[in-house]
């Protein structure tokens, strides 16, 4: 090796690929995790199912509902679920936790198709259901897919219905309609974005009239019936529910190499399963570990189950509660003594795509955690801008843990732009920088992400946590 070519390794960013020079056994540990991962995102479609498997994994390592708890000690494990749609929770640390707290926060929700109120419709003999997308989606995509049906109905006299139907191989499926190329002229000429209208999003699910009458709705009279004869429900207890549309196929393992996983819902998901399995890792932490699962993510984090309510607030109020040492403004001064990793994905470089990217700060697939300190648009707008103090210290944890991670932007200046609940967080006082995993077709029905990057985002979740 040359002066110059020494030089150059010592002073250049490293930018290979995780995959060069792995250890097999290593190769086995990620393809392993990430077995189980697929797992986690096959069972775990929507917020609810989320936050009840997590409940379920963690409580098989010892963790408990807070309200079990009167007082609080170094090395106990609580959580606090916030209408079963989000989740909290820690593991009490060895010094005071007036001194601090570190943070990991994810987000349960992901775009998809959510019932109207009043979703049941008959036309032309078809029975439809109405929908609402959630979050950014591009609506072409969500038809001529599997669909399944996901969700509670609540009745008026608080009986809670469960329905998950779909994802049994024994289950029927549903999709949304397109026109055909051969009438789609009209169509083929709108832009994008205007190809399938949000009101034209209609999901198909029956066809046959009741007990083959001619009568006015039998169609709509028939899925009724059945609905009321496997849930007892009625047309009107659609008001009162939570219905989610999501596609029906499986995560599975991507690729000839088996290198990558292709799913629905990994934004976030992937940051929720990394940091629950790192946070299991977790004993007696010198500073106190946090691990947020939130909801709303994707619509703003707005409502009382999103970051922007103060139900994190009270939750770590009750921590200092049964800690005995709660006063005024104490929980002010946690937060500003506090650190966090917004637990939310990036977008990978596409090469297919590479004029949305600036490629010198791009996050690439393979090349480990990515790293990003500010999102927002245009000039930064939105966004919460990580010091650069407090950059230098999560590099140092990595770097000293051996954890590959990269530092990206989320595209080109004023092409676009996205947000994270960094800035929640930043506005509480805490220091915050965005840290997650890289993802290919994010916001699509079928995502793709490296399993490398996975299992060393679950890493620098840990070391974070140990630190």
């Amino acid at each position: 090796m040359t002066e110059a070519e020494k030089l150059k390794q010592n002073l250049f960013r490293k930018t290979n690929s995780g995959w060069e020079g792995l250890e097999e056994g290593i190769k086995n540990n990620i393809f392993n995790f990430c077995d189980s991962y697929v797992e986690f995102l096959n069972k775990s479609k929507t917020e609810r199912e989320i936050i009840k498997n997590v409940k379920k994994m963690v409580e098989e390592k010892g963790f408990k509902n807070i309200r079990e708890y009167t007082n609080l000690k170094a090395g106990d494990k609580v959580y606090y679920i916030n209408r079963d749609k989000s989740m909290y929770l820690a593991v009490i640390g060895e010094n005071g936790i007036e001194n601090g707290m570190n943070i990991i926060g994810a987000h349960a929700d992901s775009p998809r198709l959510d019932l109207k109120p009043n979703p049941l419709y008959e036309d032309s003999g078809l029975a439809f259901f109405k929908t609402h997308y959630y979050g950014g989606i591009k609506k072409y995509q969500w038809t001529t897919i599997p669909l399944s049906i996901h969700g509670v109905l609540v009745k008026s006299n608080g009986e809670k219905i469960e329905i998950c139907i779909g994802e049994d191989e024994s289950d029927p499926i549903f999709t949304i309609t397109d026109l055909l190329p051969h009438l789609a002229s009209e169509q083929m000429e709108r832009k994008l974005k205007e190809g399938v209208k949000g009101e034209d999003l209609n999901l198909l699910i029956g066809s046959m009239p009741y007990n083959g009458e001619s009568m006015l709705d039998a169609v709509k009279l028939n899925i009724l019936k059945i609905l009321n004869d496997k849930y007892g429900i009625i047309e009107m207890d659609f008001v009162s529910s939570e219905i989610e549309l999501v596609p029906a196929f499986n995560a599975r393992t991507m690729g000839l190499d088996r290198s990558m996983v292709a799913g629905y819902g990994q934004d976030d998901k992937v940051c929720v399963y990394t940091s629950v399995k790192a946070l299991l890792n977790i004993e007696k932490p010198q500073t106190t570990a946090v691990c947020i699962i939130s909801d709303k993510e994707e619509i703003g984090s707005m409502g009382n189950t999103g970051m922007e309510s103060h139900v994190f607030d009270t939750f770590i109020s009750e921590l200092l509660n049964r800690l005995g040492i709660n006063k005024p403004n104490l929980l002010n001064q946690v937060f500003c003594n506090s650190k966090m990793l917004s637990a939310d994905v990036d977008a990978a470089y596409d090469p297919i795509y590479a004029s949305a990217y600036e490629k010198n700060n791009a996050g690439f697939l393979g090349r480990g955690v990515g790293l990003n300190k500010y999102t927002g648009a245009r000039g930064k707008s939105g966004a919460s801008d990580a010091n650069a103090e407090f950059v230098a210290k999560i590099r140092e944890i990595f770097e000293k843990n051996n954890i590959k991670y990269e530092v990206a932007e989320l595209g080109k200046i004023d092409i676009g732009g996205g947000g994270t609940i960094a800035y929640i967080l930043a506005n509480k006082g805490v220091d915050v920088i965005d840290c997650g995993v890289p993802v290919l077709s994010m916001h699509a029905p079928y995502e793709v992400t490296s399993k490398f990057d996975i299992y060393e985002t679950y890493r620098a979740y840990e070391a974070f946590w140990k630190d």
